[in-house]
């Protein structure tokens, strides 16, 4: 299975007949190394409607015919554009073909701004995505809360991607926390330097997770677990 960056919280997963891509905010984004128009996934996974993450979904879905699939509401909505979805809620779990998702809490907010305004998108999630033996915990837009903990001991999770930008979202302080409590076995940080109100340095973070499990990646680069 190989997992790869792309800025923001962009995320692709390729395992061995599938791609999946978590939250394809790419056009519009000047930290994303992908192009909308040649991206081909299987499936898109969504963690919470914001535009910064909702992103080129529609127009990638449309021309691929990609299932999404989202939190309820985010599903409904893009459901009523014209896409394949698949609705979940916090702490359901459904086995597709392409691998078992689970949604987790996380402590955002979530709501889509599009020509007729803006719309409430029900709770932001965090995903617990399982394939090929593997556990993959993308934290979605999140504050740190104590049910990481939790998480961490119910799942064993072979790579958290966890926000580190701040003021949005946990800092570099909270998500050390976070790595200690989800023990992962690499931790990657995600959601920073997509613009000025959220930079930071992934490589420092990365060397202060405990030797071994911090995983430093620039959009384009990837691991293989």
């Amino acid at each position: 299975m190989k997992i790869s960056f792309h800025g923001q919280a962009v995320v692709q997963i390729v395992t061995e007949k599938h791609t999946i891509l978590i939250d394809p905010f790419i056009t519009g984004n000047a930290t994303c190394d992908l192009n909308a128009d040649d991206v081909q996934p299987d499936v898109i996974l969504m963690t919470h409607g914001h535009n910064d993450h909702v992103g080129d979904t529609i127009s990638i879905a449309k021309r691929t015919g990609a299932l999404v699939v989202a939190p309820n509401e985010l599903a409904v909505y893009l459901e009523g554009k014209g896409l394949n979805t698949h609705p979940m809620g916090i702490g359901g779990a459904h086995e597709f073909e392409f691998g078992r998702v689970k949604l987790t809490q996380a402590f955002h907010s979530s709501a889509i701004t599009d020509e007729d305004g803006t719309h409430y998108m029900g709770m932001p999630t965090g995903i617990l995505f399982t394939a090929e033996g593997k556990t993959i915990y993308h934290a979605g837009d999140t504050g740190l809360f104590s049910d990481m903990k939790l998480i961490g001991d119910m799942n064993t999770i072979d790579v958290a991607l966890l926000p580190i930008g701040d003021n949005f979202t946990m800092g570099p302080e909270d998500a050390l926390i976070a790595a200690e409590w989800v023990k992962a076995k690499q931790v990657i940080p995600i959601h920073y330097n997509t613009f000025p109100l959220i930079e930071q340095d992934g490589a420092a973070f990365a060397e202060k997770v405990k030797p071994g499990q911090g995983v430093h990646l620039e959009p384009g680069q990837s691991i293989t677990i």
